[in-house]
Parts: C-alpha cells; structure tokens; sequence
C-alpha cells in the first residue's frame, strides 16, 4: 500500500452493526491518512473463535498493519502474539494488534479508554462499592480502571463464577486484599441496594 495507507480491521463475533469501520476512516481521514477498514466477523466466517489464530496469520499475510480484537477473542489471541505490551499481559487480554516488521504485538486500551470516558462523563460518581456485571477480557480492563479511578470496593458478578473469583483474586494481588471480591449472579439483587453503582461489562 502506498505511504500513509493501512490496511486494518476488526475481528469478533456479531461485529455486521459495528460503527469502527466508519469512526476509523473518518478520523483517520482528518489527520491525513488512508485507512481501509475491514470487519472479519467469525459467525459470517463460520468458524469458531479458537480459529483467531489462524485469523491473525491470514492477515498477516495479508499485509495488515493492525487488527481490533473484540468478544470472544480478547484472550484467545494471546497464545499466538509475539509480545504483549504491559497493559495487556496484566490483564491476560488484547484488544489491539499491531502488525509491524514480521511481529505481532498486543495492547490493551480499555482500561485507559473506559477510565477517560467514566471520569469525563461521571466525574462526580460516587465508587464506595460498585457492583460490575462480567469478568471477561473487556471485564477485566473495567475492573482494572474502576479500581484504578477509586473505587473502595469492587464487587465481580459472572454467569462463570470460577471466573469472576479468579479476576477478585486477581485484582486483589494489585490493588491490595479487600479491594475486590466476587459473587454469584443469584446475589445480585442482595447487593445492589447497598451499592454506589452498577457497571455492565458484558457483550
């Protein structure tokens, strides 16, 4: 591709409504870039979501600059990076590729995404306990920023609980003992009326 141009795209699942194709080329266009934008939809695809692999290869082959990772290939894709940036081997979870000089290097910007958008839409959110729906790879980034922004204690729901125990103990680790724990999605309505606020962060 000529100079200035990328060829990039989004890998996920259900992605036909999705708006990245159009918020990227037309941000891209305004800093003076070509961008061509591509969703790789695994069910139009028909293959399942341990095939990312093998999506990544073919887009290196390709001659992808980068990809977007979304549901349910944000930790899928890790086994089959070269590197993964620091942000995202905290969190087990990727959802950007960068495919530059024959490697492949993931990042994770939903922590830092979720953290701008919470303290410029809800500065003023109260965060002595919050409640938060989900503890997938998108889960895990939100968790990580809600803690990040104060939040005295979080509290993990996840239809998996094997799953949400293992982000508490998780965060536990970084943000100190007492900081997080997890609960049955049964409990849910227990522990909402003593909560600062819900946060959804499932597909």
């Amino acid at each position: 591709m000529a100079a200035g141009s990328y060829l990039v795209g989004l890998i996920g699942s259900g992605i036909g409504p999705s708006l990245s194709p159009a918020v990227h080329e037309r941000e891209a266009d305004r800093q003076g870039l070509r961008y061509l934008y591509r969703l790789i939809d695994i069910d139009r695809l028909g293959v399942a979501p341990e095939a990312v692999g093998e999506l990544l290869r073919a887009a290196r082959d390709l001659g992808y600059d980068g990809l977007n990772v979304t549901h349910p290939c944000k930790r899928l894709v890790v086994p089959h990076l070269d590197e993964l940036a620091p942000s995202a081997e905290r969190l087990g979870a990727v959802n950007t590729v960068v495919l530059a000089d024959g490697r492949a290097v993931g990042h994770n910007t939903d922590v830092t995404g979720f953290g701008a958008a919470f303290a410029r839409g809800l500065p003023d959110a109260r965060l002595g306990r919050v409640v938060q729906l989900g503890a997938g790879g998108a889960g895990a980034a939100v968790a990580h920023a809600l803690l990040g922004l104060g939040a005295g204690r979080l509290t993990v729901v996840d239809a998996l609980p094997d799953r949400a125990a293992g982000l508490a103990a998780a965060l536990g680790r970084r943000f100190g003992t007492g900081r997080a724990d997890a609960a049955d999605p049964a409990d849910l309505a227990a522990l909402l009326p003593t909560a600062d606020g819900l946060v959804h962060a499932t597909p």
